[in-house]
């Protein structure tokens, strides 16, 4: 990422330089992005191709101020924590589901070793409802965060177990990966009957005092552990939510992909 695209995504996510290499620029960084930058899965449903090369993902960010789910986000997030002199791996985890871990590289998280010598933190922008700031990744204590008590768990063969307020959230393993091996995870959660990306569209923001979702023609404010939900009435109304709430402007209405066979 050069200097000029670094700005751009800096003025994307809302914050005004300098930035530095430490613990405080990145929980600073990882807030910020969740939010400006959604999470969602309407390409799939538009339809329209998910890519993660480079200049594709800091097209679709960037310039097309749009969302995407965590290969997307926390690749592109590696992009900009990379171009400020972090030291980032892309890590695979595997989420927690009702009948157990998924398969391997179900999802991408990020391990972030900033200039200053802390850390090392677990970044993830890209989970949907996840911790506002950063993870030690070493700590095994209790962790508080605004979203929630974390709690970081050895797990077998060197992997690290991430709870949140007791529950299994993922198993991150700590070797490091090349965002291309994510390449065919991401095309089998676009294309696999099954997958959970498939059921429903989802466009989802960090607010000062919780989150504001839409999914489908529902749109979903939580605020203090408290929960409401707004039926919206036409298509314009849901295009329109879209671009107040997301800042994402569309030609048309998301659609449920129609089952396909990988």
């Amino acid at each position: 990422m050069d200097d000029q695209a670094l700005a751009a995504y800096l003025r994307r996510i809302e914050v005004s330089g300098p930035v530095a290499a430490d613990a405080a620029t990145l929980r600073e960084l990882h807030r910020a992005h969740q939010r400006t930058v959604p999470f969602e899965n309407l390409s799939i449903h538009l339809p329209e191709p998910i890519s993660l090369t480079e200049p594709d993902l800091l097209d679709k960010i960037i310039t097309r101020r749009r969302g995407g789910f965590c290969y997307e986000l926390n690749g592109t997030f590696a992009l900009l924590l990379e171009a400020i002199g972090c030291s980032v791996s892309r890590v695979a985890a595997r989420v927690q589901g009702k009948d157990g871990f998924g398969p391997p590289f179900d999802h991408l998280a990020l391990i972030v070793t900033p200039a200053d010598g802390s850390g090392p933190w677990l970044a993830d922008v890209g989970f949907g409802s996840h911790s506002d700031y950063p993870l030690l990744l070493d700590e095994r204590g209790a962790q508080s965060d605004r979203a929630g008590t974390f709690q970081l768990y050895d797990a077998v063969e060197g992997d690290v177990e991430v709870t949140k307020d007791g529950e299994p959230q993922y198993r991150i393993e700590r070797r490091a990966r090349e965002l291309p091996e994510f390449e065919p995870a991401c095309w089998w959660q676009q294309t696999w009957p099954g997958s959970h990306f498939r059921e429903a569209t989802i466009c989802s923001l960090l607010t000062p005092d919780g989150r504001i979702s839409l999914s489908g023609s529902t749109l979903i404010r939580t605020s203090g552990g408290s929960r409401t939900e707004e039926q919206l009435p036409t298509d314009a109304a849901v295009l329109t939510a879209y671009r107040e709430h997301f800042g994402i402007e569309l030609s048309h209405v998301p659609r449920l992909a129609p089952a396909a066979t990988p």
